[in-house]
C-alpha cells in the first residue's frame, strides 16, 4: 500500500474583526469630553446665533400671547406643520417616490384628518358656546358635531382606500413603511402637542407656564454646561453635562414658583375661554389665585425687610411643574437625540437658525403638555358635577327643542316644590 508523503500546509486561523460602527460621531472621544462645549472653540459664535434667534422666537411668542387664545392655537397649528414636514422628509426618498405620484399628497391627506378630529373633539363646546345665539347656525353646528365621529372615520377609511389602491410591485416595503411611519407621527408627535390647545382653552396660564418652565430650563442647561460643564450626562447627547442639568433644575423650580406668583394675578391669563371669541375675559379667579399671607415673623431675624409674604395656592402646583420640567421632561430631548443618532443626521432641520429644525425645540413641550393636561385634570379641575359641567353637556348633546322642553319640564317640576301639587 502507498503511503501519502506529501503533507498540507499549516493553515493559519481566520481572524475576525468586529464590524465597525457607522454613527457619525465617535463614543471614544465623547467619552473624555472632546465635544463639550466648555471646550469648543467656536462656541461664542454659536452662542450669538442661538442667542438672536431665542430673542426673535421669545418677542413673537410673547405678542401672540398677548393676542389671545385663538393666535395661540393657530400657533400651535402652524408648529405641528412644520413638525410634519420636517419628520415626513426624514424617510422620504426621491427615487421610489417618483414612481407614486400622489403619494406625498396621501401622508397630508392623513395629518389633516387627525387634526380635522382632534381639534373637533377639543373645540366642539366652543364653537357651541359660539354661535348659540344665532338659531340656524347653532343647529347646523349641532349636527356636524353629532356626526364629527362618523365623518373623521369615513375620510380616514377613504385614505386607507386610497393607500391600497397606490401599492405597486417592487415598492411595498417602502409604502407601508411610510404608512407605518405616517401613523407613528400622528400618535407621537400630533396627538401629544395637541394636549397643548386643550391646556390653552383651561387658561393661557396652564399653557404658558410649563412651556416657559422648558424655554428656562433649556436655556438654564445651555448657560451652565457653557461655563461649568465638564462631566458629560448621556451618551446620546454628547455636549449634556450633570453640571447643566442639576444648575437648570435648580434654576427651573425656582422660576416656577416666582413665575407662577406673576402670571396668576392677571385675569387674561387664568380665565378659562369657554367659546371662540377673542375679546378680554373677566371670570372670578378661583381659589387657586387668590393670594394667601404667611408670617414669616417666627422664621427669619429680626433684620429681615419681609415679615409677610403672599402666596398663591397654584404655586404649589407650580413647584410640581418645575420638577417635571426640570428631570422628567429633558428625557424628550434625549429621545430625539438618539432618534437622531439613529438616522445619523444633526438635526431635523434647519428653519431655526443655531437651534436646528421646529422638532428639535419641541422634543420637550411634548412630553410637558401632556404632562400639563392630565395634571390639571387630576388635581386641579373639581371631579364633581356642577351646574356648568351639566349645562356643557345639554348644550352638546341635545337639539333646541329638546332643550326647550327641559326647559319647560325642569320649570313644572321646581314649581311643583316650590308651590306644591
Amino acid at each position: 500500500m502507498q503511503t501519502e508523503n506529501n503533507t498540507n500546509p499549516p493553515t493559519t486561523p481566520r481572524l475576525r474583526h468586529r464590524r465597525r460602527s457607522t454613527e457619525v460621531t465617535s463614543d471614544a472621544g465623547r467619552a473624555n469630553g472632546d465635544h463639550l462645549l466648555v471646550h469648543d472653540r467656536s462656541k461664542y459664535k454659536s452662542m450669538l446665533v442661538r442667542a438672536y434667534s431665542t430673542v426673535w422666537m421669545i418677542g413673537g411668542f410673547a405678542l401672540i400671547v398677548y393676542m389671545g387664545h385663538l393666535y395661540i392655537t393657530a400657533m400651535v397649528v402652524v408648529i405641528q406643520i412644520f413638525m410634519a414636514r420636517e419628520l415626513f422628509n426624514l424617510l422620504r426618498k426621491a427615487h421610489e417616490e417618483r414612481d407614486l405620484p400622489g403619494f406625498r399628497l396621501l401622508n397630508w391627506y392623513f395629518f389633516f384628518t387627525a387634526m380635522l378630529f382632534v381639534y373637533g373633539r377639543i373645540l366642539s363646546q366652543r364653537l357651541v358656546n359660539t354661535v348659540n345665539s344665532d338659531k340656524f347656525l347653532y343647529q347646523f353646528v349641532s349636527s356636524l358635531i353629532k356626526y364629527h365621529m362618523v365623518v373623521c372615520y369615513f375620510l380616514y377609511i377613504t385614505g386607507f382606500v386610497w393607500f391600497i389602491l397606490s401599492l405597486k410591485k417592487k415598492l411595498y416595503k417602502y409604502q407601508f413603511g411610510q404608512y407605518a411611519w405616517t401613523h407613528m407621527i400622528l400618535i407621537v408627535v400630533f396627538t401629544q402637542s395637541s394636549f397643548t390647545v386643550a391646556n390653552i382653552f383651561e387658561g393661557i396660564f396652564w399653557f404658558l407656564l410649563p412651556a416657559t418652565l422648558i424655554v428656562i430650563n433649556d436655556i438654564a442647561a445651555y448657560i451652565c454646561g457653557f461655563f461649568f460643564g465638564r462631566t458629560p450626562l448621556i451618551k446620546l447627547s454628547p455636549k449634556k453635562t450633570w453640571e447643566g442639568f442639576i444648575g437648570a433644575s435648580v434654576v427651573t423650580i425656582i422660576s416656577a414658583f416666582v413665575l407662577a406668583n406673576i402670571l396668576g394675578r392677571f385675569q387674561w391669563l387664568t380665565c378659562p375661554r369657554k367659546d371662540l371669541s377673542t375679546g378680554w375675559l373677566h371670570c372670578d379667579p378661583g381659589p387657586l389665585f387668590k393670594p394667601e399671607e404667611f408670617n414669616l415673623s417666627g422664621w427669619v431675624p429680626q433684620w429681615f425687610p419681609w415679615k409677610e409674604i403672599s402666596v398663591l395656592p397654584v404655586q404649589w402646583h407650580a413647584v410640581c411643574f418645575g420638577l417635571f420640567a426640570s428631570i422628567i421632561a429633558p428625557f424628550g430631548g434625549f429621545f430625539a437625540s438618539g432618534f437622531k443618532r439613529a438616522f445619523k443626521i444633526k438635526d431635523f432641520g434647519d428653519s431655526i437658525p443655531g437651534h436646528g429644525g421646529m422638532t428639535d425645540r419641541m422634543d420637550c413641550q411634548m412630553v410637558m403638555a401632556v404632562f400639563s393636561y392630565i395634571y390639571h385634570q387630576s388635581f386641579v379641575v373639581a371631579q364633581t358635577l356642577s351646574v356648568e359641567i351639566i349645562l356643557e353637556q345639554i348644550l352638546t348633546n341635545l337639539t333646541f327643542d329638546e332643550q326647550q322642553d327641559l326647559y319647560t319640564k325642569l320649570g313644572e317640576v321646581l314649581h311643583k316644590r316650590l308651590y306644591g301639587s
